[in-house]
């Protein structure tokens, strides 16, 4: 017996050990949750413990907010009621706030934890306030009473002096209470503009004493689109939907932001993007008629008429949001304006004649310049998305490039600011993972990583002009995040990434350190009780031609830093016993592939589920007549033959797009082969110009010049179910295979794009 005590005594005495070094060892940055980046950060051993006893004292009063705001974010995540007053010499066990006179770096920090205290000295704008998010990051995620902070020495600066954040109150309303909390989860990146979208086609949404039936009747609508923007035919619910925000919340939320560092921009949409107005003030039209507010989403012909009356109507608007944000900036939108009203409207085309103006773009110009110069005489700078600079531009506005690059960089180049928020990067509404279940969204496809690589300084722009790249922002439009909960799972983790590229030097950038650290973040945020995705462990697949070039290879891959994928090809669900993948491998015939990321016995995310398909023409060699349109050639002539179906709703990648053209594509088998069937995938999303193909035809060949017409199609119906143009045809022999889908042609009157070219997606063509 006393052989064991002996035993158990050394292996008692091991572990205390063990976890001695452990408690002072040194802390890397990838196991910290600190998002975004430090610029500098530097562990030492040992901690130090915040307790009930601890106490947070400020050098002078400006860090007393902050202080304040820290004590009570202590007192609402741990239930920890700690002390703040105005520092004293000699006190222990505290947290020392001071501010420095830092002009040329107002928003740096230095932190620096001892086991004896916490010293922190921010810059003269929000350094303290910055220096204590990432104070809260360092926190365990647990309700302790003694909480354990690092020994770490932190000095931190961010890049740009823009970090924006978007939301689209107009298609949904969210209540004062939760723009607050939004407005918390920006703070807590150290992101400082928050760009509030209150006016729009959908609801009006803020209070304006002189126009009460903005309010009134504007907020308000009668239904509202149910499913996605592109079926036919459109559904609607019948619940009267809205709400608005009286000017005394505006005070409220603007005033809370303050506290957050953080200008709000309000937005009020013009010219276009303006049924909600017209609807309570039909004059402000170019055609005077009664018209409802909005039910669906879209672009609509109905805007602001340019005659005066209804240009001081706007200006009085503008005057009562002036006095409800102290901030310098308003934001007129300015996007997407249809010219078809203004170019029948007697009062446009006279406002044309009497101010010598060549065209709408133009008058679009004249429009945004009088609020400018009105904005200007308020002392407010205008904002507008890129469309303003069509007509030309006044000198003082800021332009925010959603458009791509493109407009950010013809703006700077001409000196003026710039946002950079392209749709690209930087839309927090499209897909961020690929897996079935997503919620319904607008459509794209946005991954972390995708945000993460984001450089908002063109290498087109000289040094000079970077120098007017104010920043980037995300933009959250809400057609299809009707809650709270949906708003913080399309935000999260992805605002994460936008803080780093915000923050962070281009230079210090790592992926795979931030995917360490977002991973740990998790627990902070499961901690915080926010919703996010974990679409960071999804599994990325793509299909390829092997090395014979003859046979389908499979690759997969996670973003997820040493990530385990495990899979199977039978349809059985993946165990930590699975084949492990360790490269790409060749596919003989149609797979039901499943894969998920392993953690020794644990699963990381959701399981990959897919169906590779392969039939005679599957990485077989293809030949088009005419080529894809644009940017819908992603995958090459190959997206037809790779034995991937297209996802539903449909991404960029898995489809080759025609522009009014036709899809002429000859397959050759290699040798002859019996048929008797061909299918082909095309995509029908009438609202998106995307029409089936109005004719199809099959024939096939065996010396690639005599063909003969196996099977003519004239009728197509389209539905996501039968989305296979199907033809069987009597058995034959043939090597080559022809596929001829005619185009739609131009889109009928009446319908979204009348007069333009439709377009012809197609995806998979089986031959068997």
């Amino acid at each position: 017996m006393k052989q064991v005590h002996d035993i158990s005594k050394l292996i008692l005495i091991f572990l205390c050990f063990l976890f001695s070094q452990q408690s002072f060892a040194q802390l890397t940055l990838e196991q910290t949750s600190l998002v975004p980046r430090p610029v500098n950060f530097h562990s030492g051993k040992g901690e130090f413990k915040i307790t009930a006893g601890t106490k947070v004292l400020y050098k002078d009063d400006q860090a007393k907010a902050d202080a304040n705001w820290f004590v009570d974010y202590m007192r609402e995540q741990y239930g920890l009621a700690l002390k703040v007053s105005k520092e004293k010499a000699g006190e222990k066990n505290a947290i020392h706030l001071a501010h420095r006179d830092s002009s040329n770096e107002p928003d740096a920090y230095s932190l620096i934890v001892t086991a004896n205290s916490i010293q922190l000295n921010g810059g003269s704008g929000a350094g303290v306030f910055y220096g204590l998010q990432t104070l809260a990051q360092l926190l365990p995620p647990g309700k302790l009473t003694t909480l354990a902070i690092p020994v770490v020495e932190i000095k931190d600066y961010p890049r740009f002096a823009w970090r924006g954040m978007h939301l689209d109150v107009s298609r949904h309303f969210f209540s004062k209470e939760f723009v607050k909390r939004y407005l918390d989860y920006l703070a807590f990146y150290k992101m400082n503009r928050f760009h509030w979208h209150l006016t729009d086609d959908q609801g009006w949404r803020i209070e304006i004493k002189r126009y009460p039936k903005l309010t009134e009747v504007g907020a308000w609508r009668n239904g509202t689109l149910i499913g996605h923007y592109g079926e036919i035919p459109e559904r609607y619910d019948t619940t009267r939907y809205g709400g608005f925000y009286t000017q005394q919340d505006i005070r409220e939320v603007v005033e809370y932001a303050k506290k957050l560092h953080i200008t709000v921009i309000p937005e009020i949409e013009m010219p276009g993007h303006a049924m909600a107005a017209i609807a309570a003030y039909p004059e402000l039209s170019c055609k005077g008629d009664s018209i409802a507010v909005s039910k669906t989403w879209g672009v609509f012909e109905d805007v602001f008429c340019t005659r005066e009356q209804t240009i001081v109507f706007l200006q009085n608007v503008l005057e009562e949001v002036c006095t409800l944000f102290p901030g310098p900036y308003i934001h007129i939108g300015g996007d997407e304006c249809p010219k078809d009203r203004w170019k029948i409207c007697v009062f446009c085309q006279a406002r044309m004649k009497a101010e010598g103006l060549k065209d709408e773009n133009e008058l679009q110009s004249y429009f945004v310049r009088r609020m400018d110069k009105f904005l200007h005489e308020k002392g407010k700078q205008l904002i507008g998305w890129d469309e303003i600079l069509e007509g030309g531009l006044s000198p003082g506005a800021v332009v925010m490039s959603w458009r791509g690059n493109e407009g950010g960089i013809h703006a700077a180049r001409e000196g003026h600011d710039v946002v950079m928020t392209p749709g690209s990067h930087c839309y927090f509404d499209h897909y961020q993972s690929r897996y079935p279940g997503e919620p319904l969204a607008i459509g794209g496809y946005l991954p972390l990583q995708k945000v993460y690589e984001f450089e908002p300084v063109p290498d087109s722009l000289n040094a000079q002009e970077a120098k007017h790249i104010l920043g980037a922002q995300a933009n959250l439009w809400t057609e299809y995040i009707s809650n709270e909960k949906q708003v913080e799972y399309m935000l999260f983790p992805r605002l994460c990434a936008l803080a780093e590229v915000d923050w962070l030097p281009a230079n210090k950038k790592d992926y795979a350190n931030f995917s360490a650290r977002i991973g740990n973040h998790f627990k902070l945020m499961e901690f915080r009780k926010t919703t996010f995705s974990k679409a960071l462990y999804d599994i990325q697949y793509t299909t390829m031609l092997d090395s014979t070039g003859k046979n389908i290879a499979l690759e997969m891959h996670s973003t997820l830093p040493g990530a385990v994928i495990r899979y199977t090809l039978d349809g059985t669900d993946p165990v930590a016993t699975s084949e492990q993948y360790t490269g790409i491998f060749s596919l003989h015939r149609s797979t039901q592939l499943k894969a998920a990321l392993f953690n020794g016995p644990f699963t990381n995310g959701r399981m990959l589920q897919t169906r590779i398909k392969i039939n005679q023409a599957t990485a077989k060699n293809i030949v088009l007549v005419n080529p894809p349109s644009g940017q819908y050639n992603q995958g090459g002539t190959y997206t037809l033959v790779n034995g991937v179906t297209g996802n539903l709703p449909w991404n960029v990648a898995d489809w080759l797009g025609f522009s009014g053209t036709d899809l002429d594509a000859t397959i050759d088998l290699g040798s002859s082969k019996s048929i008797v069937r061909v299918g082909l995938d095309v995509l029908a999303e009438e609202r998106n110009w995307i029409y089936p193909p109005k004719r199809v035809e099959i024939s096939v060949s065996n010396d690639s010049t005599n063909f003969k017409v196996v099977g003519t199609r004239d009728s197509i119906t389209w539905t996501p179910i039968t989305r296979t143009i199907e033809f069987r045809i009597p058995k034959t022999s043939a090597r080559y295979v022809r596929i001829f889908a005619e185009n739609f042609g131009t889109i009928p009157t009446g319908n979204p794009g009348e007069g333009n070219k439709a377009w012809l997606m197609a995806d998979e063509i089986i031959v068997e």
